[in-house]
C-alpha cells in the first residue's frame, strides 16, 4: 500500500481536497479529526491536567487551548508531547486497518506534514494550494478567526512556497471544485 501525504496550509482548502480522495474510495487518515476524537477522549484528563481553563462541556475546547497556547512555544511543545504519539498511534492503526483491508493507496491528511516530520515516512507529498489572497479571504471567512489569529497560525506553518517545492504534486484549489477533482483523478490514475 502506498501512503500519500495531504498537506497545506489553513485555508487552503486541504479539508476538501481529503473529501474527494474520500469520495474516490480512498482511506483518508484525518489529523485533525483524531485530535478532535482524542480531545473529547483518551487525552481529555492530560489536556486539562498540563493546561488548566481548556476543557469545555464536550472535553477539551480548542478555541481556548489554541488561546493558552498558539503563541507560546514553551506551552505548545508542552501540548505536542502530550498529544503528538496518541495522533500517531490513531494514524498507525487506521494505516493498518486499510492496508488489511487490502487498500491500495491510502492519504494521511497532515496539516504540519513537514513541520512535524512526517512527509519522510510518506511515498508521495501532495500539496494543496491557492494564492494568498484566496487563502486569506477563506480563512477570514471563518467564525471566530481574526487577522491576528490568522497570521499567528501562519508564523507555525512553512510558506506555502517550501510546502509546493518539496511536494511531488500541487493541487490547486483557487478555480473550482470539479477542477480540483479532475487534478485528483489524474493523480489517482497516475499511482495506481
Amino acid at each position: 500500500m502506498r501512503i500519500i501525504g495531504l498537506t497545506g496550509s489553513i485555508g487552503m482548502g486541504k479539508s476538501a481536497t481529503a473529501e474527494i480522495f474520500r469520495s474516490l474510495g480512498v482511506p483518508v487518515h484525518d489529523s485533525d479529526r483524531a485530535v478532535h476524537e482524542i480531545y473529547a477522549g483518551s487525552a481529555a484528563a492530560l489536556v486539562s491536567a498540563a493546561f488548566p481553563g481548556a476543557a469545555g462541556p464536550d472535553g477539551i475546547d480548542r478555541r481556548k487551548l489554541g488561546d493558552l497556547v498558539l503563541n507560546n512555544p514553551t506551552e505548545m511543545k508542552k501540548l505536542e508531547a502530550l498529544v503528538h504519539p496518541l495522533v500517531s498511534a490513531h494514524r498507525k492503526a487506521f494505516l493498518e486497518k486499510a492496508r488489511g483491508q487490502g487498500a491500495q493507496l491510502a492519504v494521511c491528511d497532515v496539516p504540519l506534514l513537514f513541520e512535524t516530520g512526517l512527509d519522510r515516512e510518506m511515498d508521495a507529498i501532495v500539496v494543496v494550494s491557492a494564492p494568498f489572497q484566496v487563502q486569506k479571504d477563506r480563512v477570514l471567512a471563518r467564525p471566530g478567526m481574526t487577522e491576528a489569529r490568522f497570521n499567528a497560525i501562519l508564523q507555525k506553518q512553512w510558506p506555502d512556497e517550501d510546502k509546493r517545492r518539496r511536494a511531488h504534486v500541487v493541487i490547486d484549489t483557487s478555480r473550482s471544485i470539479e477542477d480540483a477533482h479532475q487534478q485528483i483523478i489524474n493523480l489517482l490514475r497516475a499511482l495506481v
